[in-house]
């Protein structure tokens, strides 16, 4: 039980990471190429990968029974 808390811990924090850098990235590229280096762009971006990522955490703990990536076979 502990050790599934805790890879899904891993999970949440490593996907909120990705999905914020990543909105980041996307938020400067706009920033530079369409909206003259605004800064709401870059806020933008990143606020909205740290929210799905939240909501990505709060789906992943609220569901106790899912198991990711394995296959339960009936004996």
């Amino acid at each position: 039980m502990a050790d599934e808390h805790g890879r899904k811990w891993d999970r949440c924090l490593a996907d909120t990471a990705l999905k914020t850098v990543t909105g980041l990235g996307i938020g400067i590229a706009f920033s530079v190429l369409f909206f003259k280096r605004r800064t709401w762009p870059v806020s933008f971006g990143s606020g909205l990968g740290l929210g799905m990522g939240y909501a990505n955490c709060q789906h992943d703990f609220r569901s106790p029974y899912l198991i990711h990536g394995r296959m339960v076979k009936d004996q």
